[in-house]
């Protein structure tokens, strides 16, 4: 029956923790098993309208003192063992276990369970790609081992903490990867169009007095240092006076305002130096949050060039004129 839920101060914590532990279960769930019909199917699947119908029925559940749910990763696969095509079928299922109850409500009491979980699992096992964790180990051990540690998270811990082992360590990952992102100094390739990391390309030839530098993340709290520390030293490794450094800047998707702070310091380190500090090819959303962190006037916006080629050529002139 239609029931409004009245919750007492003292019920907030309990219900809380546990309404943030089955909306992660049901997240997790739903996303993995509508991922892997859809790679299955070979159809589009609208992550925001997975959640948005999930929502709209757990709210409806709340108010007529239903179940929390989600995805059924069992009732799924033992749907398209029977031949299900559409979600008409969870319909069409639910009018018929309703006229069972109010008909034959003893016509399956004798059912063995063995015989209910012996359909289950072997609708189910089907849900094992194993083929793809052979890929997985194959390409990337690490996001193997993550999947080994999530499953044994899973079995050993329950579903909760599985996932959020998982969760953590993905973000752990996730922070790795930023922190120790790839740079390469640039330098120019005979019968190659633009600049390439010289590390990939021995005969590339760099540009005297100009280090040309590549920042291969966004630059952010856990990195900003580490840029600073990687631009210093190209200067200092350079087989001849340095005059300017331009950063080739379109893989920075983003800075914060640690990133920010380092990229001043970076820029009176160099200035002291008299050396000029240019930002080649700076997305757009990139700049804005420089000029709200009232940092691309400090830095100048005549650093700024929409190609590295200009930046370069402007460099070059300015070494040509004694600007720099």
């Amino acid at each position: 029956m239609l029931h409004l839920p009245l919750v007492r101060w003292a019920d907030l914590e309990p219900i809380l923790t546990g309404a943030a532990a089955v909306a992660l279960v049901s997240f997790a769930d739903t996303s993995v098993l509508s991922r892997t019909y859809a790679a299955r199917l070979r159809v589009v699947v609208d992550p925001d309208q997975e959640i948005v119908g999930l929502g709209a029925a757990n709210l409806a559940a709340g108010f007529f003192q239903g179940f929390p749910i989600s995805s059924s990763s069992s009732r799924t696969p033992v749907a398209e063992a029977a031949g299900a095509k559409t979600q008409l079928t969870a319909v069409v299922g639910a009018i018929t276990i309703a006229l069972l109850l109010v008909f034959a409500p003893q016509l399956l009491r004798y059912l063995p369970n063995t015989a209910l979980a012996a359909v289950v699992i072997a609708s189910a096992v089907g849900l094992f790609e194993i083929s793809d964790l052979r890929r997985i180990y194959r390409i990337q051990q690490w996001e193997f081992w993550l999947s080994m540690v999530c499953f044994a998270g899973v079995a050993v811990f329950g579903a909760i903490q599985g996932i959020a082992i998982a969760v953590v360590l993905a973000v752990i990952e996730f922070l790795w990867d930023g922190w120790r992102p790839h740079s390469a100094i640039l330098g120019r390739v005979e019968h190659i169009h633009g600049f390439h990391d010289i590390t990939r390309h021995p005969d590339a030839h760099t540009i005297p007095g100009l280090v040309l530098f590549r920042w291969d993340a966004p630059l952010f709290f856990a990195n900003a240092e580490l840029f600073d520390q990687h631009v210093l030293r190209a200067v200092q490794s350079s087989s001849t006076p340095v005059h300017c450094v331009v950063v080739a800047a379109e893989p920075v998707t983003s800075v914060d305002v640690t990133a920010a702070d380092a990229l001043a310091t970076l820029h009176e380190s160099l200035k002291a130096a008299g050396i000029r500090l240019c930002f080649a090819e700076m997305k757009g959303p990139v700049k804005d949050k420089l000029k709200r962190f009232e940092l691309f006037d400090r830095l100048g916006s005549q650093n700024f060039f929409p190609t590295i080629d200009e930046a370069v050529a402007a460099c070059q002139d300015g070494f040509t004129a004694g600007r720099v």
